[in-house]
């Protein structure tokens, strides 16, 4: 009897962790998340030196597309509002990448083994696809808000103007770029 309960014990405890997964406890404040992933930051420092793109705005994007869970995805889509008919689309992981631009960009730099719910990855993948959103579009690599449209709406998406048809993305950018100023000015104040 004790073995059982002592099992159940354990299985209930392990089913409960998060492997060191779980989202920063409070997303609004960039230096609590720094002291709880603090290699998560480094992994970020990291990438700004590949490719250019500031921390905070690495931070506010994660924060806009995933909520900083590994596991994330699109909800599924209902017909009849109940029968389920799969999700919106393949987006995945803390950076939501759907599964062509995914592949684009692990061919693009050999990044073949690279997980979508790998924080360092998704991190690179963002960078990666921020520099050619600068490369491609000419939109600086500290520009949050434009980053953020050509990120939703793709490289040949912002170039046409898709986001101005549609008022709730670019409400969304707005709140996106006003999370990266707020990220980034909670990191210089950081200890």
């Amino acid at each position: 009897m004790k073995k059982l309960i002592a099992f159940l014990l354990i299985v209930t405890l392990a089913s409960c962790s998060s492997g060191g997964k779980a989202p920063p406890r409070n997303l609004d404040n960039a230096c609590t998340m720094k002291s709880q992933r603090k290699a998560w930051f480094k992994t970020m420092e990291k990438a700004q030196r590949k490719w250019g793109i500031p921390v905070p705005v690495f931070m506010a994007a994660i924060y806009q597309e995933s909520k900083f869970k590994p596991d994330a995805r699109t909800p599924y889509r209902y017909v009849l509002g109940v029968i389920p008919m799969g999700r919106q689309s393949s987006a995945y992981g803390y950076s939501q990448a759907i599964d062509s631009t995914w592949d684009w960009y692990r061919r693009d730099t050999g990044s073949y083994s690279a997980k979508r719910n790998n924080f360092a990855h998704a991190v690179d993948f963002m960078g990666w696809y921020m520099n050619e959103s600068h490369e491609r579009n000419g939109i600086a690599k500290n520009d949050m808000y434009n980053q953020y449209l050509a990120y939703h709406d793709g490289h040949s998406g912002f170039r046409r103007g898709t986001y101005r048809k549609k008022a709730w993305l670019v409400q969304i950018a707005g709140k996106v770029q006003s999370r990266a100023i707020m990220y980034q000015e909670q990191l210089a104040s950081c200890r």
